[in-house]
């Protein structure tokens, strides 16, 4: 039975990792984590260092640096061209990706499905005039609710479906306009992919067209509200993340990188939580989301998953084997940086019955801790995307909008593992005992 499972598994994940849909979207949203960095550091930077409002802790408050002040509308505007454009963003690198992966590198791909989004966005809405406070429509504008996370999913959508749509028109002879030879390669192509790249424009905005006819609805609203709601909603919910940790545990038992495997599934809905609370941040508002892309990262995965840090403690405090404390060793400097697949396949931790146990059960407990301490309000909620690599407490002081919580309730989560691990580290002193060669 058990290798019956182990092989079913196996193979499932393989299954994820292959495939062509979820591979080009864990890569789009890996290409795009520079951009979401820097949109959400904008926002710190705007908030903790350039905010002059009367009463708020800034840098800008502080006697003789109200300067500062005026540098806040640079990193508002670079905020607003990166993170209220993270569907635009995501529409053209996904795009791209499913293009290459069918071997198709023609790169107006990526206008094409741009063009295609686009189509389905309301291009009229109605807004209040700042004088007299009446509501007037206004034309030829794209809301940001359109262009930011809350359009990932309908970005998705549409750049797998558009970019499959072109590559399949382009491998038809009788959609290319032939130009002499006389002419040049770049201004042939041009040419070429003219009638797959109009018939794809055409096929998508005509979807949306039906919707709205038949369905009086919008494309965007069926999307947001039959799919991107329910996953979100199940992504960030204690009980509904704990069991997609669970499975990121599992694979990771079993030798396959759990996170990069469900990231394709987990991605958009993380994500659309975190944008939410740095906009939220960004206004002054209060924060919505618990659970969203940075708490993952500083409370389910620090030190690497498994939360494998407080395991290095463990063994170079109670271990009596050499061989471990000899991985120990060289895993810390990496664990200080999130990297810990020194500790899953050198200890190992894979296919390891003993330490298998508290390395599925850390991250579990550690996320549930620290989802606790946020609900009642000691730990402020995450509103900045700081880089994975960055260190224990550092990570959590950015991640928060600089709390001191923050740094307190990662450092515990650190020692929870810590005391989570410890029995099992005793447990395989024996183990190592008993399988020591007899001289």
């Amino acid at each position: 039975m058990n290798n019956k499972f182990t092989d079913a598994l196996l193979n499932l994940a393989g299954k994820m990792q292959s495939n062509r849909w979820l591979g080009c979207i864990r890569d789009a949203f890996t290409q795009e984590m520079p951009i979401i960095i820097i949109g959400s550091f904008c926002t710190l930077f705007a908030n903790v260092v350039c905010n002059t409002t009367p009463g708020y802790m800034s840098l800008a408050n502080l006697p003789g640096m109200a300067w500062l002040g005026s540098l806040k509308p640079i990193f508002t505007a670079a905020n607003y061209g990166t993170m209220t454009m993270l569907a635009i963003g995501i529409c053209v690198l996904l795009s791209s990706d499913v293009a290459e992966s069918y071997g198709n590198h023609d790169k107006v791909v990526s206008i094409v499905a741009l063009a295609s989004f686009i189509s389905l966005v309301s291009t009229t809405m109605v807004v209040k005039a700042p004088t007299s406070g009446e509501e007037v429509t206004v034309s030829n504008v794209v809301a940001s609710t359109f262009t930011d996370a809350k359009g990932l999913f309908v970005a998705m959508f549409v750049a797998c479906f558009s970019a499959a749509i072109y590559v399949k028109f382009t491998k038809n002879e009788k959609l290319k306009i032939t130009m002499p030879d006389s002419v040049p390669p770049s201004i042939a192509r041009s040419f070429e992919v003219l009638f797959p790249a109009t018939f794809t424009i055409f096929i998508i905005s005509g979807i949306g067209w039906l919707f709205e006819t038949l369905l009086h609805m919008t494309l965007f609203s069926a999307i947001t509200t039959f799919i991107q709601a329910p996953l979100k909603n199940m992504m960030t919910g204690l009980g509904g993340h704990l069991v997609i940790l669970f499975c990121q545990q599992l694979l990771w038992f079993f030798g396959i990188h759990g996170s990069q495997t469900l990231s394709g599934i987990t991605s958009a809905p993380l994500l659309d939580a975190f944008a939410e609370n740095e906009a939220a941040y960004a206004a002054g508002l209060e924060i919505p989301n618990t659970i969203c892309t940075p708490f993952v990262a500083n409370f389910a995965v620090i030190t690497g998953a498994g939360i494998t840090g407080g395991l290095i403690i463990a063994i170079m405090l109670f271990s009596k084997r050499e061989d471990y404390k000899a991985i120990a060793k060289l895993a810390i400097p990496c664990g200080l940086f999130n990297i810990n697949e020194p500790s899953i396949f050198g200890i190992p931790i894979v296919m390891n019955p003993i330490l298998g146990i508290p390395f599925f059960i850390a991250p579990l407990v550690s996320e549930a801790f620290a989802y606790f301490m946020t609900e009642i309000g000691f730990m402020p909620r995450m509103v900045v995307n700081a880089p994975w690599t960055t260190p224990p407490g550092l990570e959590a002081f950015l991640s928060t909008g600089g709390s001191w919580q923050g740094i307190i309730v990662q450092l515990l989560c650190v020692v929870i593992s810590f005391l989570i691990y410890t029995p099992f580290v005793l447990a395989s002193n024996k183990t190592g005992t008993e399988e020591e060669p007899a001289e």
